[in-house]
């Protein structure tokens, strides 16, 4: 495969002090249930029953130093620690229960690995996956992080804004969305059935222009687990967790709006926009609050209310002005 090489990736990553790690915690490995109480706790505890390891989670060994340059962009919000946000995931190549990814995504090869950008552009490109991470500075961003099946994260994601790496891409003006397609590879992936893989998720693009739409590498400093979309993914987060793409190896502009995997799947439960918006339940439960997954060992859920757009509306609302937000979910 042609490799396109390109002086204008030639940025280093900038040193700086490493984000700091508060979840290297030696917890002990445990498989609690919470046969009491889930009922009169609702769905967000159902759920945590289903992972024990959110109470006492095995801990997970980090990857290699990611350096990164905190940003302005980012919450004060305690964190999740490092072993909850890697072994409660949704990565559905590696299974579709939230403990699957992290026990299965270690067969995932992440070099050598290349980017296609196709479509609308100027010229298509292949990118070495280095590259890629070179061409600007590394920032860490603590982003909320909040997923439609009503729990919530704060992670320390690692990265740049996604709209320097698209404008290195050069979409050609009649270009209005990006669509992202994932690695489908039955040799690393388990795949399972009823889905249409390649995995695409796609954005307008002036919402994936935005500054806090980030193309990401790493999290906790600390180059990205398998089980958390290595080796490059994008988070968005305004929008409900399954919107951020994995384990990318395409972008492809085009002048309509691409098709994605969740509104596929089921477009009356997962819509194109996806942003997080309280007043707009799913059809099988409430968003108006979720539970959050912090660093607390209590075998209850801490329930806090969801904010729009979870909490970025003064960066993002303005992209939305005059739609609505109940037909356009």
């Amino acid at each position: 495969m042609l490799l396109r090489k390109s002086n204008r990736f030639d940025a280093g990553i900038r040193s700086s002090d490493i984000t700091p790690q508060e979840a290297f915690e030696n917890h002990q490995q445990t498989r609690r249930r919470f046969l009491t109480g889930a009922a009169a706790l609702g769905a967000g505890a159902i759920a945590a029953t289903r992972i024990p390891a959110l109470v006492h989670p095995t801990p997970i060994q980090a990857a290699d130093d990611l350096h990164a340059a905190p940003s302005q962009y980012t919450t004060t919000e305690p964190q999740t620690p490092f072993n909850k946000a890697t072994t409660y995931n949704n990565f559905y190549e590696f299974g579709t229960d939230k403990s699957d990814p992290a026990r299965n995504a270690h067969t995932l090869k992440t070099r050598p690995w290349t980017v296609q950008v196709t479509g609308m552009v100027k010229k298509p490109l292949t990118l070495d996956i280095d590259s890629i991470m070179k061409y600007r500075p590394i920032e860490s961003r603590v982003y909320r992080h909040r997923c439609v099946e009503a729990w919530s994260m704060v992670i320390p994601w690692d990265g740049y804004s996604l709209s320097q790496f698209i404008s290195f891409c050069e979409p050609l003006p009649s270009a209005k969305f990006v669509q992202f397609l994932s690695l489908a590879d039955r040799k690393q992936m388990n795949l399972p059935g009823g889905f249409d893989w390649p995995y695409s998720e796609g954005l307008r693009l002036d919402e994936a222009m935005n500054p806090l739409a980030l193309l990401t590498f790493g999290c906790y400093g600390q180059t990205l687990p398998n089980q958390n979309g290595a080796p490059i993914r994008v988070v968005m987060p305004w929008k409900y967790g399954f919107k951020n793409a994995k384990s990318i190896v395409k972008f492809h502009f085009t002048d309509k709006q691409p098709h994605t995997t969740w509104n596929d799947q089921n477009s009356s439960e997962y819509g194109f926009y996806s942003n997080v918006n309280p007043t707009v339940d799913h059809p099988r439960w409430s968003q108006a609050r979720e539970r959050r997954i912090d660093s607390t060992n209590s075998i209850l859920p801490r329930f806090i209310p969801t904010q729009m757009f979870n909490g970025y509306s003064d960066q993002v609302a303005s992209l939305y002005t005059g739609m609505n937000l109940k037909k356009y979910y």
